[in-house]
């Protein structure tokens, strides 16, 4: 028998270690398929379907593997391992992209074919680790490992963007990692040593009756609910409040966290936080619905505190209904199938189903109808289990909300005019706590608070025609404003167009105004390039830019998001439409298109790809600005947009420049009170020829020179971090 005291400690490293490198993984690979798939959401979609997939697979694997004999589950695990080795190091592989391929199915192709077997077989190292602990150790409780298991992930994740992406090269990541993987198959050997060779000590024989399909259901329940609200809050606080970098990270990383408290032996914290939870989804769930847009800090905190409230309590719920340690890997089984379901729901589905991100309040109705309940009082208990107590509520609650909302559609602006009031928001609440412990009433204070606090501002936008649109990339409100109308992205302005007369219509607006950088050099452009110059433009927009075309020219718009196509060719902006109406529009990411054209093809080129303040990294690498300069003439001038609420790109921009041979000038403009709709903006000017650099630089704009931050070493596709360009 091995020695008890060194059993758990070499269980809990390797269970450990095989989190931390799955979930490091994620990312790198990813990051890794940029430069050659391009930066468009359906890459990170396409990656996290598959790893989904593997991870379902993994643990499928583990629960097939239990009807062998204890060392024959270890002998064939680990030559699993072995065989994987053979896909080291861990890199994308270096089949080209057809050019009759459908990237919906070959981008996951691509991804399964490089890191599958690694990552399947890493995957599975949770629940057969744990399994292995409870026959090595009978009478042990190995849930606890999950605990560790999903520290593991936890530090994985949060290593990769603050640790490991900053300081190492991807070539340096990737054989780091593939030191970790044998690492781990050593660690792995280890633990299939002390298994019994005769079975004996096991735990292959469940005492208990196989659980019932409804148990089943409600185990895949409990881990969907979870998985999609994490995905939901991530869609949800960076289309509707912030856009901030690595503000996905943080999400994610609460979510692994609350397995690791739901999981944990000592259990005063979880229980704690379950009690706590059904008050937390009733009062933030309808904060959440209409969101404090003037202060998005504090609705990201109290965003971020609801998910991880909902996770602990239904984790932990999980928890409390865990099966006997034989039928552990079915357990995990059937809570990986609802996280992947959670995950294709928010990922996938929602998208194409919904226009606006209503899998927000579906998954918060769903959490507040799954949450353990207690309550609060044992008079509160009495009263609601009194004959027609019940009912009643539901008819007053019903009558109540029908009315209110009544009374707003009459009025003008209908049910858009529906806003938070202290009123109705600690009635609501007062209601609230009191129907903790009676499901359907509360359900019903629950619902009412989500339609109350922008519910109904919502249904009534996705009701009017036209009004909102909703792609893989965000989510898009057309808003018509007396003597303009708008376009917004979540909460960030993302267009203007004013109204009242075709010359209005005409104007350029918002960042793209004749005063500022990107207007200046556009004016400038037949004089640089004569009467047939040539203009690409990175990010259609609204088609604000089009507005500068004059006849002769030949105008290209490289856009990723086929809505914002739709937006601009058959909506109500018409920006296209009226001055640039033969402009071409190439779909797809707009670096991969770039590397399709003729050299010398274009003689100014516009890089406005950030949408809202998403950077776009491999659109700023050496690699990329060396595209550039091979599709611009030799006289060509590029206007790179910097304009960032939460990063300083200058010196990104500043280092291409240098070490591509630029010469580079930034313009900040203010705009003027005389500029209508006009936003302030920051845009950099840069050529490779001298006298159009001076012919720009004369025009009369407070041009600068552009100055390299001292150290500061430019992106590749190899290495670059936003870490230490972050505004705090």
């Amino acid at each position: 028998m091995p020695d008890r005291g060194a059993v758990r400690p070499l269980f809990v490293v390797t269970i450990l270690t095989g989190s931390f490198l799955l979930f490091l993984v994620q990312p790198m690979i990813a990051r890794i398929a940029l430069p050659r798939l391009g930066g468009a959401p359906a890459v990170w979609n396409s990656a996290m379907l598959v790893y989904q997939a593997l991870l379902l697979g993994g643990y499928g694997y583990a629960h097939l593997l239990g009807r062998l004999a204890p060392r024959r589950q270890g002998q064939v695990h680990l030559a699993l391992l072995v065989l994987a080795c053979a896909f080291l190091p861990i890199g994308l592989s270096d089949r080209a992209l057809p050019a009759d391929a459908e990237p919906a199915l070959w981008v996951p192709w691509l991804f399964a074919l490089s890191i599958g077997p690694l990552f399947f077989a890493v995957s599975a190292q949770a629940p057969l680790v744990q399994r292995w602990f409870a026959v090595v150790r009978p009478g042990g409780d190995p849930y606890p490992l999950y605990a560790a298991s999903n520290l593991g992930s936890f530090a994985g994740l949060i290593a990769f963007p603050l640790l490991v992406e900053p300081t190492l090269a991807v070539t340096q990541q990737r054989w780091l990692w593939s030191a970790g993987y044998l690492w781990l198959l050593l660690l792995t050997a280890a633990a299939a040593l002390l298994l019994p060779r005769d079975g004996v000590a096991t735990v292959e024989q469940a005492r208990d009756p196989a659980p019932a399909r409804s148990r089943v259901a409600l185990w895949i329940a409990l881990g969907l609910v979870p998985s999609g609200l994490m995905l939901a809050t991530s869609t949800f606080i960076s289309t509707d409040l912030v856009a901030m970098p690595l503000l996905w990270v943080i999400p994610l990383a609460l979510y692994l966290l609350s397995f690791s408290i739901a999981f944990a032996a000592r259990r005063g914290l979880a229980d704690t936080l379950t009690t706590a939870a059904p008050v937390t989804i009733l009062l933030f769930g309808g904060i959440m619905m209409g969101g404090f847009t003037e202060t998005p800090t504090l609705t990201v905190v109290m965003s971020l505190v609801l998910l991880f409230m909902v996770s602990v309590a239904l984790h932990t719920r999980l928890y409390r209904l865990r099966p006997e340690p034989a039928r552990l890997t079915g357990f995990y089984l059937a809570m990986s199938t609802g996280g992947a379901l959670g995950g294709v729901l928010a990922g996938l589905v929602a998208p194409a189903l919904f226009d606006w991100t209503w899998e927000y309040p579906l998954l918060v109705l769903g959490a507040g109808l799954l949450v353990p309940q207690t309550y609060l009082t044992g008079g509160l208990r009495a009263w609601w289990h009194r004959p027609g107590s019940r009912g009643a509520a539901v008819a007053v609650t019903v009558l109540a909300l029908a009315i209110t909302l009544a009374l707003y559609a009459a009025q003008p602006g209908g049910l858009r005019i529906v806003r938070h009031t202290t009123a109705t928001f600690a009635i609501l609440s007062v209601i609230g706590l009191a129907t903790l412990g009676a499901r359907l009433p509360y359900m019903l204070v629950l619902g009412s608070a989500l339609l109350l606090f922008g519910g109904a501002r919502s249904l009534s936008l996705s009701m009017e025609p036209g009004a909102r649109l909703r792609s893989y990339f965000g989510v898009y409100t057309v808003a018509q404003e007396p003597a303009r109308r708008t376009l917004i992205h979540g909460t960030t302005l993302h267009g203007v167009q004013l109204t009242g007369s075709d010359a209005r219509e005409r104007t350029p607006t918002t960042y793209y105004t004749p005063g500022s950088g990107v207007g200046r050099a556009m004016l400038a452009a037949p004089a640089l390039f004569g009467a047939g110059a040539r203009i690409g433009v990175v990010g259609l927009g609204t088609g604000t830019l089009a507005c500068y075309a004059q006849p002769g020219q030949r105008w290209t718009f490289y856009e990723i998001d086929p809505a914002m196509a739709q937006l601009s060719r058959h909506r109500r902006f018409t920006f296209l439409s009226h001055c640039a109406p033969a402009a071409r529009i190439v779909l797809g990411d707009a670096r991969l298109s770039l590397e399709r054209q003729p050299p010398a093809s274009l003689d100014l080129l516009a890089l406005d790809a950030f949408s809202s303040d998403a950077v776009p990294m491999h659109l700023l690498t050496r690699e990329a600005f060396a595209g550039y300069a091979r599709v611009l003439s030799p006289r060509g001038v590029l206007a790179v947009h910097i304009s960032n609420r939460f990063i300083d790109l200058r010196p990104v921009v500043a280092a291409a420049a240098q070490a591509g041979g630029w010469q580079a000038m930034i313009l900040n403009h203010m705009p003027s009170t005389l500029e209508e709709s006009a936003s302030p903006s920051m845009w950099i000017v840069m050529t490779r020829d001298p006298e159009s650099y001076a012919l720009i630089a004369l025009d009369g704009g407070r041009w600068k020179p552009l100055r390299r931050r001292p150290g500061f070493a430019a992106w590749t596709d190899d290495a670059a971090t936003i870490l230490p360009l972050l505004k705090f």
